[in-house]
Parts: structure tokens; C-alpha cells; sequence
């Protein structure tokens, strides 16, 4: 890239050229470049994200793969980016990181995704998140080098239920979802193209039961009341969605259970049920103090871009 195109792109990632910035976009590659606080208007309300983008991916004329990654109930972007270890990944793997956040009734507290059956603000206010993650990904597609057909979703809780439903609903501009610790209620439409899935859900987790049935842990009541379906119903959806076989292979790790779907070329579902796993993302840090300790029997951030990035849109 030329020095003055390597200008531009320090400035649209920092907001501001100063020397330490400067030296930040054409420094290192252990680290990614830490973008401003980023805003847009969707539906009347001013919403927020982070953008994280790697020195390659600006030293570069090649489009780059797009991951989002989406907070849970209460969370932020962040909390998110320090738990998940994702602008780490994408530094050293070269791909775009991007944190969105949902909504509440207080400024940047107690943010929520609607996602249909939950969670809190959102749900009850019918916030359009899918609107906004669609006009969001116009935004990053116009902005920043991204690769159209290596766009991906993850997130985790009430961003795994958002992360399916943005699966379903934006079925054309995923190339594959990630929803870890997350549930789905039984009543989704399957959507209009095959999206590929990996699912993380742990055993433990009383929040997002593993059974399936009512919200446990500590906010039952941000959800509407519908039952959850089991984990493992994630996989028979997301297997029928991409004319999956319907009986997957089981592969014991011991810690953890694979559980995986014959499906045609270029298409994959997975489901990980970790043994140990509460409602936490696995291989992370604690979300907070009150939060699930995360199982170290596998790392969520890893196998979930190892999965993301062998499956491009088809």
C-alpha cells in the first residue's frame, strides 16, 4: 500500500493522525489497531461499535475476511473484546474485527439484542437489530477492505440467540454463524440461503439450560416466557437449513462432545456440548464478577475462526 493510501486508512481507523497513531498503523503485527468508538442513526436512535483492524489488513490491497461479535445481555463492546480475545485472533490472522452494541434504557448499561424471545430493552421495545446490523454491514462494506464473501457472525447468550437470528433473517450476506451459550425457540423460519453454523454450548450452563425449557441464572425475567428448545435442536435447524443430513457423527474429545452433520460441499454444522462449560465463553476471560468461570477445555475464539475461515460463502 502506498504511504498516502496507508494515511487515509490511519485516519479512518484512528479518527485522529498523530505521531503515536502513525506509528501505531505502521507498526507492529502482535497487536490490532484500536480503532474510536464508531456511531450511526438507524430507526431514530444513535447506535455504537468498535472496529478493530489489523496493520495487514491495511498494508494491503486484498479484501479481508469481517467478523462480528456480538455482547451478551447486559454487556458491551469492550467487556466483549477483552472475554472473547478476538482483536488478538484477528491481528495475527488478518481479518477485520467488529464490535456492535445493542440497546437499553441507560446509557451504554444493560445493553440487549432483540432477538425475538429475548432479551430485556430490546425485546420489549422491538428494537429493529436487524436493520441496524444490515445498514452496519453497508457501512463496514463501503469503509473498510472486506471480503463480501468472508463476512461471519458470533456472539454470545443473547448475542448467540441474536447471532441466529441474523443467520436467518441475513441469510445473503453471512457466510457463516458462531452462536455460543445460546438457544433457539422453535419457531424460526428456515432462511432463504444456506448458512453455514458452529454451535458452543455448555453442559453446566444454567442461564441457557442445556435441556432446554425456562431461563435459569440470574435474569429469568429478560426473557418473554417461551421455553428454550434443547442445545443440540441448534444443530438438527441449522443441518435442515443447509440440506444436512439429519443423524450427525459423535465425536468424544472427553472434555467435549462434537457433534457434526454430513452436509453438502462447502457446507458444515457443528455442535460442541462442553462438559465442563457454564454460561460462559470457553477459553475466555470472566465477563464479570458475578459471571460463569469459563471452561479452559477448549478455546471458543480459535475454533471458531478455524471454522470461519474454511468456510467461505458458497
Amino acid at each position: 500500500m502506498t504511504s498516502s493510501r496507508l494515511l487515509v486508512w490511519c485516519v479512518i481507523v484512528l479518527g485522529v493522525l498523530t505521531a503515536a497513531s502513525f506509528a501505531a498503523c505502521a507498526g507492529s503485527t502482535d497487536s490490532a489497531i484500536h480503532g474510536e468508538r464508531q456511531t450511526l442513526v438507524h430507526g431514530g436512535i444513535e447506535r455504537h461499535y468498535v472496529v478493530r483492524v489489523p496493520p495487514d489488513a491495511i498494508q494491503t490491497t486484498a479484501a479481508v475476511p469481517l467478523v462480528l461479535v456480538l455482547h451478551g445481555g447486559g454487556g458491551n463492546a469492550e467487556v466483549t473484546e477483552r472475554m472473547t480475545g478476538f482483536s488478538h485472533k484477528a491481528a495475527r490472522e488478518g481479518f477485520i474485527v467488529v464490535y456492535p452494541e445493542g440497546t437499553g434504557g441507560f446509557t451504554r448499561k444493560l445493553l440487549t439484542w432483540n432477538a425475538g424471545h429475548c432479551c430485556g430493552y430490546a425485546m420489549e421495545q422491538k428494537i429493529d437489530d436487524v436493520g441496524f446490523i444490515s445498514v452496519l454491514l453497508h457501512k463496514l462494506i463501503q469503509e473498510y477492505p472486506v471480503d463480501s464473501a468472508r463476512i461471519y457472525v458470533t456472539g454470545m447468550s443473547n448475542g448467540g440467540m441474536m447471532t441466529h437470528r441474523l443467520g436467518i433473517e441475513l441469510s445473503d450476506r453471512f457466510a457463516a454463524i458462531a452462536p455460543v451459550v445460546a438457544t433457539l425457540f422453535g419457531d424460526e423460519t428456515p432462511p432463504a440461503f444456506p448458512v453455514s453454523a458452529i454451535m458452543i454450548n455448555g453442559l453446566l450452563d444454567q442461564s441457557v439450560p442445556n435441556q432446554g425449557g425456562p431461563p435459569g441464572g440470574r435474569f429469568p425475567n429478560a426473557w418473554d416466557g417461551t421455553p428454550a428448545k434443547p442445545a443440540q435442536s441448534q444443530g438438527a435447524f441449522w443441518a435442515g437449513a443447509n440440506d444436512c443430513g439429519a443423524t450427525p457423527t459423535r465425536d468424544d474429545r472427553g472434555a467435549y462432545v462434537v457433534w457434526r452433520y454430513l452436509c453438502p460441499e462447502g457446507r458444515a454444522v457443528e455442535l460442541y456440548l462442553v462438559n465442563d462449560g457454564g454460561h460462559a465463553w470457553p477459553g475466555g476471560e470472566k465477563g464479570g464478577r458475578r459471571g460463569d468461570q469459563p471452561s479452559s477445555s477448549l478455546n471458543s475464539t480459535d475454533v471458531i475462526w478455524t471454522f470461519f475461515k474454511n468456510h467461505p460463502r458458497q
